[in-house]
């Protein structure tokens, strides 16, 4: 969900705000340093290391890439990422709509922008506001989008952020909307995790690299200050500063208008903060909701998700629910707090929007959408259907401009339905469809189904399956199973050409797994999952493969597994922990190495979900799912990929590197693919994320078909 005071989970996550200079690994924990004869890998940048990287990718390519049928897929892959009838998704800012477009003609994409009367039509003018492929030519760098924030009300000013490669890393520099020019002497940053926002005009809140001892531990800023246009960085006034403990420190102000007010963030750690209203003498006001609460606040509004149950005026509220207060009223003392939703043991809480006048909210029940439209009374506010998802689809409103209008865009979308955009304003009827995704697979052919797996525990996992209408029931189907299971990160349905073609066309079956660690069932989920539970989520993967062998839908040998980042551990843990299972499994920009995470990269902000392995009695259950531990000889593993960037500084390539090595020091079937780009995404363009998404699913088919 979008809020405006939880900026340290964007910074966690490094979705927008940017992750640290290129990593660098700290001090070797503990005895293993000089035990690890994979060590030496973890020099990132090193000569010796990269050519160690090329002549492995190098056998890679030669063993899977260099055929007719690799290159066909490729080609069609990238058709999918560069097509012009791609809906081209916009965000209002000022009196026009900006999108970010990547082609075949502009792989690192244009900024650009264009009128609601234009975005109306089947072809819309656009005016390119920044060309990323002429910058980047013009200084040499291979600038990536890293996102624009613009000061209200006027947004002529703003401030942009670009990453060299696709590293979490990048610059900020100020621009003019109206000049399409950078602004020569105005707010820039040089390249580190930065965090910044619009005061006003000529003083912003900044996060930065400050020099030694500014960083947490966790590689994100400690201080913030204010830093008044045309005065050096180093004179920047101190807002605040966080221990090195700490997670990340951030402030912003909300400059809604007439309700214009500032925040100071200190995240404790992933899933625990303190927010401050910061008054205009500077002193902070603490927002006292739960550490673990997320908060939003928005005009005369605070609304609270609680992740524990909250007691509090006389009165307990459910973890996963959603609270309203008047924000004024709850910061004098008082605690009137309003139910917006409560979860059910088949519901949570999925997202919220507001409009000028309405919150749109967005309920979750068995994985599949229904949206609400609730207004603002005394008392309980008015409720009214917005509308569901076609069965086993994904439907979501976003509010398009919150301080003047209910105007808002509405997406439905399915494993078999491409995404269809709506536009509407609230009370004004229904919406009207804008624009429609192509199809680029013959859907007619397959139908989606929703099943149930009993866990080892007992627990009902859910999964969806997308299979051939005339499917065999022998157990002889290649069937890919994909997961996550972490971050309580919701897996839902959603339209995939490039998987359609890459894996529903050869006769495949695609599977999606809703494990525990996930926030499929809320903060619950979510829970179930976390340090010392983790091996639930494992076993809840293991479940689902395991009733799609009970149902015949497949066998050990047709069944493949995929994931990424925290689905990338989950794939390490099938590999070491479930090897029987699987004919193959690809490891994508993974976790894999959990004695060492914290120490790579931006491993250390990760500590509330999986541990901290310095510490004995957390490493004693680490361990138990650190693939990198785990793995020895004269087991049956299944082949391996792994998959990396050497550009990724949220997780590393480190693990990869590490991973693959070993496991061909042990004599196992495994291969590796790092891409000099692309930062955690692995690919800094279309190109590249065609390249590796390709290289993923031939992997598989090969070894499963």
């Amino acid at each position: 969900m979008a809020t405006k005071t939880s900026l340290w989970l964007s910074l966690a996550l490094g979705v927008t705000l940017g992750g640290m200079t290129h990593a660098q690994t700290t001090a070797p924990a503990g005895a293993q340093a000089t035990e690890d004869p994979n060590l030496w890998l973890e020099d990132i940048d090193g000569a010796k290391q990269l050519a160690w990287v090329r002549q492995n990718n190098a056998a890679t390519v030669e063993k899977y890439t260099q055929n007719a049928a690799f290159r066909q897929l490729d080609a069609r892959i990238l058709e999918v990422l560069d097509s012009d009838a791609r809906i081209p998704m916009v965000s209002k800012i000022g009196d026009h709509f900006y999108n970010l477009w990547r082609d075949k003609q502009h792989p690192r994409g244009l900024w650009r922008r264009t009128t609601l009367a234009e975005y109306r039509k089947a072809q819309p003018a656009w005016e390119t506001v920044i060309d990323l492929d002429a910058l980047g030519k013009a200084e040499n760098v291979n600038w990536v989008w890293h996102g624009a924030q613009c000061l209200k009300p006027d947004y002529r000013r703003c401030l942009v952020s670009l990453s060299k490669g696709g590293a979490d890393a990048d610059v900020v520099r100020e621009f003019d909307l109206s000049t399409k020019q950078f602004v020569k002497g105005g707010f820039e940053l040089p390249e580190a995790k930065s965090q910044v926002a619009w005061i006003d005009q000529d003083h912003i809140y900044v996060g930065t690299d400050f020099g030694p001892g500014s960083m947490t531990e966790s590689s994100y800023p400690r201080i913030v200050k204010e830093w008044k246009r045309g005065t050096p960085l180093a004179s920047a006034i101190t807002v605040y500063e966080g221990k090195p403990s700490d997670m990340s420190i951030a402030a912003f102000r909300d400059n809604t208008p007439g309700f214009q007010r500032d925040f100071v963030q200190r995240a404790l750690a992933f899933y625990d903060s303190e927010t401050y209203l910061r008054g205009k003498d500077g002193k902070l006001a603490k927002v006292d909701v739960p550490n673990d609460a997320t908060t939003d606040v928005e005009r005369e509004w605070l609304l609270v998700t609680p992740r524990s149950d909250w007691t509090v005026g006389g009165k307990t509220y459910k973890s996963g629910s959603l609270l309203a207060a008047n924000f004024d009223d709850y910061m004098a003392g008082k605690r009137e707090l309003t139910v917006l939703f409560e979860p059910s043991e088949t519901t949570a809480l999925d997202g919220y929007s507001w409009t000028r006048h309405h919150l749109i909210l967005n309920v979750m029940n068995d994985v599949v959408n229904k949206l609400e439209v609730l207004t603002p009374q005394p008392g309980a506010w008015k409720r009214e259907p917005l509308g569901g998802a076609p069965a086993l689809s994904t439907i979501a409103a976003e509010g398009i401009d919150a301080d003047d209008s209910d105007d808002y865009f509405l997406t439905v979308s399915g494993f078999l339905q491409p995404t269809t955009l709506y536009y509407g304003t609230l009370g004004q009827g229904e919406p009207v469809a804008l624009k429609d995704s192509p199809s680029f697979f013959d859907a007619s052919k397959y139908r989606v189904s929703q099943h149930f797996a009993r866990s080892k525990d007992g627990t009902r996992v859910p999964y969806f399956e997308i299979a051939p209408k005339q499917l065999k029931l022998d157990g002889n189907n290649p069937t890919l199973q994909y997961g996550y299971g972490g971050f309580e990160i919701s897996l839902q349905p959603g339209y995939s050409g490039s998987m359609g073609r890459a894996w529903l066309e050869k006769g495949g079956v695609y599977v999606i797994a809703n494990i525990r660690g996930g926030g499929e069932y809320g903060p619950r989920w979510h829970k179930a999952a976390l340090k010392a539970n983790r091996l639930r989520a494992y076993e809840d993967f293991a479940a689902v493969s395991e009733d799609l062998f009970a149902r015949k839908v497949t066998s050990p040998k047709h069944l493949a597994a995929m994931g990424g980042s925290n689905g990338g551990l989950l794939m390490g843990n099938m590999l070491t922990l479930y090897p029987q299972l699987y004919g193959a499994i690809v490891s994508q920009v993974a976790l894999l190495d959990m004695r060492r995470y914290t120490h790579l990269s931006a491993g250390a902000s990760w500590m509330a979900e999986y541990g901290d392995p310095d510490k004995p009695a957390e490493w004693a259950w680490i361990k138990t799912f650190s693939p990198y531990t785990n793995a020895r000889a004269g087991q049956k593993y299944p082949p391996v990929l792994f998959t990396t960037s050497t550009r990724d500084d949220r997780v590393g390539p480190v693990h990869a590197r590490k991973m693959y090595a070993k496991m061909r020091a042990l004599g196992y079937d495994a291969s590796f693919y790092e891409n000099v780009e692309g930062g955690h995404g692995a690919a800094a363009d279309n190109k590249q994320a065609a390249f590796m998404s390709a290289l993923g699913y031939t992997y598989l088919w090969e070894h499963v078909k």
